[in-house]
């Protein structure tokens, strides 16, 4: 019997045996990509030219009328903008309307997007009143603005200007960045005023160009008091909040090549490290068993 006969068979039952196993194998598809950083929208902004808190007593204090008023107040998330450029009070001066705000430019915006959050007011040549002073305003001021930015991942920023000449009650006064300037004039009141302030935090921002504490008694037209507030352009915000990275047990599985049956067939051949090794085996050792048998019938026929 030739020796063909049984490494023919052997040799295609190894290939066989190969290809079977490397086709059943699992294959590993490359999972979809998924976005890091998203943004939970979490950002706020506001903003105000106007805002008055003031207690307003009337005859002899018998009757108290509060003024609360906010001129272009508007919040964000969605973008928002106004341009009011008046605010009237009734009620006090003999029924007469009292023009609490009037100025030539009010603005007050609020935006949010996925990043940002931002707070603008701008008041340009206002004057504000409060019942009792028909003809002399509380304040008059050439230019006061505020801003907010809330930027994710950066240091909010919060600024505010006051620019040109601030009059307070008839009178011209010079501010102070260093602490509260205070104006008296007797027989009408006084009024104490904090100039640009500002406060931030990790995600917060706030900023308030000027800020009023008003103590009037103008004794006139059974206005007796007015108390309180009054703050002109302010702004705030805070930032969109970034969600963290995911963990690395979280992360997409990369991609596993699909194997390549030709090369590793014969890889696996060569090396022995397929699961056709104990029929190749088994045919070696039936091969050398043939091979002796042969080598001892021959030797026994010399003899």
């Amino acid at each position: 019997m030739n020796s063909n006969t049984f490494r023919m068979p052997a040799r295609r039952r190894a290939a066989v045996a190969v290809a079977a196993a490397l086709t059943a194998g699992p294959v590993l598809l490359a999972a979809p990509a998924q976005a890091t950083g998203v943004i939970d929208g979490e950002g706020r902004a506001t903003a105000v030219v106007l805002r008055t808190g003031l207690d307003v007593s009337l005859l002899n204090k018998t009757v108290n009328v509060p003024l609360r008023a906010a001129l272009n107040d508007v919040k964000a998330p969605a973008d928002a903008d106004r341009t009011t450029l008046t605010v009237e009070l009734e009620g006090v001066e003999g029924g007469k309307p009292v023009d609490v705000l009037r100025a030539d430019v009010a603005t007050s915006r609020a935006t949010v997007d996925d990043r940002k959050a931002e707070g603008y007011a701008n008041l340009a040549r206002a004057k504000v009143h409060v019942p009792g002073l028909p003809l002399l305003p509380l304040i008059e001021v050439e230019q006061v603005t505020s801003r907010a930015v809330c930027e994710t991942g950066k240091r909010p920023v919060a600024e505010s200007n006051v620019l040109g000449s601030v009059t307070v009650l008839g009178k011209r006064v010079t501010l102070s960045a260093g602490g509260p300037t205070r104006v008296d004039v007797p027989g009408v009141g006084k009024v104490t005023l904090d100039l640009s302030e500002k406060r931030t935090t990790s995600r917060t921002a706030a900023a308030v160009a000027l800020r009023l504490q008003v103590a009037v008694n103008p004794l006139n037209l059974n206005v007796a008091d007015v108390q309180g507030e009054v703050t002109l352009a302010e702004a705030t915000c805070r930032s969109p909040k970034a969600k963290a990275e995911p963990s690395p047990s979280q992360a997409p599985a990369k991609p596993t090549p699909k194997p390549d049956v030709k090369p590793q067939t014969e890889h696996l051949a060569e090396t022995g490290g397929s699961s056709t090794t104990p029929y190749l085996a088994g045919g070696a050792v039936l091969l050398l068993a043939l091979g002796a048998g042969g080598l001892a019938l021959a030797r026994s026929r010399r003899r």
